[in-house]
Order: C-alpha cells, then sequence, then structure tokens
C-alpha cells in the first residue's frame, strides 16, 4: 500500500519475519503512513521473504558469506537500499551487526526492536537473560542503531509484568505480542519528527514544533 508522502522503508530480517509482518499490517489498515521498499534477507531460507512477496514487496538475499568483509557487504547493503529510494532502515530480527559505514549511509534512519528493556539485557537471548535474573518486569524497546551493539537512543519502550507462572517461553511469546504492537507504532511516532539530544530521542511535538 502506497500513500502520498509516505516514508520509503527498507527492512531488514533473518528469519521468521513476524515483525516484518506487524509492519505491513499496520500500513495496510491505515495505523502507519509508509511504504515498504524492498526487504532483504542474509539467509536464503528465511520465511519473511514469503511474508513480503505474498504482500507484493521487492525481496532480495544479500548472504554475507559472499563479501570478503564487513565494510564490503554494508556497501552492497545500502546500495541496494539507497537505489530504491529507502530512507528509514528497520531491523526486524536481523542477525547481524551493521558498520560505521552503513550507518553513515542512514544518519539517524536506522531502527531496531529488541526483546528487552534496555540498557538490561542487551544481546543474544534477552529472553531468557531475563527470566534468569528473575526480573519482575520485562518487555520491548525499539532504538536508534549505533555501532555499538544495542546501545542506540531509546525511541519507545512497552513493559509487561513478569508472572510467578511464566517460563522463559512464555515469556518471550508475551514479549514477542507486544513487540508487534510496539515497532508499528514507534516508527509512526518517528516518522512525525524528532531531535536526539545527547542521548535522548525527543520527538518534535513534545518541543512545540
Amino acid at each position: 500500500m502506497t500513500l502520498p508522502g509516505a516514508v520509503t522503508l527498507g527492512v531488514l530480517i533473518s528469519g521468521r519475519g513476524s515483525n516484518l509482518q506487524a509492519i505491513i499490517d499496520a500500513i495496510n489498515d491505515g495505523r502507519l503512513a509508509a511504504r515498504i521498499a524492498i526487504v532483504i534477507s542474509n539467509r536464503a531460507g528465511a520465511a519473511g521473504l514469503a511474508r513480503a512477496e505474498r504482500a507484493g514487496i521487492e525481496t532480495a538475499v544479500l548472504p554475507h558469506g559472499r563479501y570478503e568483509s564487513r565494510a564490503d557487504y554494508d556497501h552492497e547493503l545500502a546500495s541496494v537500499l539507497k537505489a530504491r529510494g529507502v530512507t528509514l532502515v528497520c531491523l526486524a530480527g536481523f542477525m547481524r551487526l551493521l558498520g560505521s559505514s552503513f550507518l553513515n549511509a542512514f544518519p539517524n534512519a536506522v531502527l531496531n526492536i529488541h526483546p528487552s528493556l534496555l540498557p538490561a539485557f542487551p544481546g543474544l537471548d534477552a529472553q531468557q537473560q531475563a527470566f534468569d535474573h528473575g526480573v519482575k518486569v520485562a518487555g520491548a524497546t525499539v532504538h536508534l542503531v549505533t555501532p555499538e551493539l544495542d546501545s542506540g537512543p531509546i525511541v519507545a519502550q512497552q513493559a509487561i509484568a513478569v508472572s510467578d507462572g511464566d517460563t522463559a517461553e512464555t515469556l518471550a511469546a508475551r514479549i514477542l505480542e507486544v513487540e508487534h504492537d510496539l515497532y508499528p507504532r514507534a516508527i509512526a511516532g518517528f516518522c512525525r519528527g524528532f531531535v536526539v539530544t545527547g542521548r535522548r530521542f525527543v520527538p518534535t511535538a513534545t518541543l512545540g514544533t
């Protein structure tokens, strides 16, 4: 679905693409004024590619193993996105770190969603980390991507209570439901404008502009 004046997204995936589907659904039902120009996976068998194809979205596979260096991969990835007019890159389960050269090509325009309340539990298996730590509150975070893992300015967060009956698996499933609600809302807020002051992401609406 293409909307007049919509932000042009490129979505990067590595797996099933459930957050990609949440973004597609938000666009189709009018909650998000954006269009997805391309979905790119670094894994040929990613199930999310089929989701994109069913929605009529262009897909591409860029296996990182074909490139001699991270910089070469990042350059090619940025080139493919730029050629399609992408203005905002959304990571949706993209299991690869992006280097400074890629981030410089999209300054303050790369978002990621992480299944914890950052800065707690960065990196892999965040839900298991939270469960093992015995936290009483968990959740998800959308943040700007920087070269440091899961360390960029926080755009939005949503929390859930951890119940006594939770397991690591049930907690992960409930956090995923939160992600599906949070990510499209965070993208919509991002597209309405913001400034970054230090580590703080501040929507321009709160500044009266």
